[in-house]
């Protein structure tokens, strides 16, 4: 099957970087992740990309990374937390999960995810109130992390190591 061995989606805060790291290095292969991939793209972190381009700028930048994230990575991808809103990345991981691959949601309670994000100004969509921002978020985009994903994994407190052993000890 061409494309990714595993696809992470999920929110801010559900460890798909750092799980997707644990993972490429178990099996041996590259990880890649689409916010990486727009920042270096547009020169520019996330933060300045929405700050000076908006965040329909930045979605767009995303639409194209997933597109070649998804055709030319063969390891594992993290995909940003908001990229399952866009229509075409919804499609194309259809169409990927058709041919076999395995989009993993990493699922986390605000109670868990908010120590992890915090207050941290370098996730955008989070600023102001970040706890009520996030739920907002996510109560917003469960129900598109559910139908894509092949399976779901609860992160809430466990290490990225046993997520990753998780999905590992699951993979089809």
């Amino acid at each position: 099957m061409p494309g990714p061995r595993i696809v992470l989606i999920g929110p801010p805060g559900s460890g798909k970087s750092t799980v997707a790291l644990e993972l490429a290095r178990w099996l041996g292969v590259a990880r890649r992740d689409t916010d990486d991939d727009v920042a270096a793209r547009a020169g520019k972190s996330i933060p300045d990309i929405f700050l000076e381009d908006g965040e329909a700028a930045f979605r767009a930048l995303e639409r194209v990374a997933v597109g070649e994230a998804l055709s030319e990575n063969d390891g594992v991808l993290s995909l940003g937390g908001g990229a399952i809103l866009d229509e075409l990345t919804q499609s194309r991981l259809v169409d990927y999960v058709s041919a076999g691959g395995q989009v993993v949601f990493l699922d986390v309670s605000l109670a868990q995810a908010a120590p992890r994000v915090g207050l941290n100004r370098a996730r955008p969509l989070l600023v102001g109130n970040p706890r009520q921002q996030w739920k907002a978020l996510m109560d917003a985009r469960r129900p598109v992390y559910e139908r894509l994903a092949t399976r779901t994994v609860v992160t809430d407190g466990i290490s990225p190591s046993a997520v990753a052993q998780q999905i590992l000890d699951e993979e089809v």
